[in-house]
């Protein structure tokens, strides 16, 4: 009997968060004014018609389900481990649009918006 050549290959997905200079920038400024707060969180939040909202915060400390991304010397992005499916391969920036500044959110698993802008959809599988 002879032995067989194929081998078994394990394929791990990528999992990220990138963050743009922009929205580092503001990041870094809004962190320097907050005191004893050190990272950034993104998660969800059920909202609006479609489903769910972008919430971000300033934290001293990840929480014990969140994922920490590294997304600049010193700067850290943690995301909810529940959260981290839907906002996989997310890229945050900061916008200004006429007189409003915000963060923007490019999330390639978004399948539909509301109307308003406020909340979006995503398959979940």
């Amino acid at each position: 009997m002879s032995a067989s050549n194929s081998s078994v290959e394990s394929f791990t997905p990528d999992v990220g968060i990138t963050v743009t200079d922009a929205a580092i920038a503001h990041i870094r400024k809004e962190l320097a004014k907050a005191k004893g707060m050190s990272a950034f969180r993104l998660y969800l939040q059920t909202s609006g018609c479609s489903g769910f909202m972008y919430e971000t915060e300033l934290v001293a400390s990840p929480r014990e389900d969140d994922t920490a991304f590294e997304v600049d010397d010193n700067l850290k992005v943690y995301v909810p481990h529940k959260d981290l499916p839907l906002l996989n391969g997310t890229v945050i920036d900061f916008i200004t649009v006429g007189l409003n500044s915000m963060f923007q959110f490019r999330n390639p698993n978004v399948t539909g918006e509301c109307g308003c802008g406020e909340s979006f959809t995503v398959n979940e599988e």
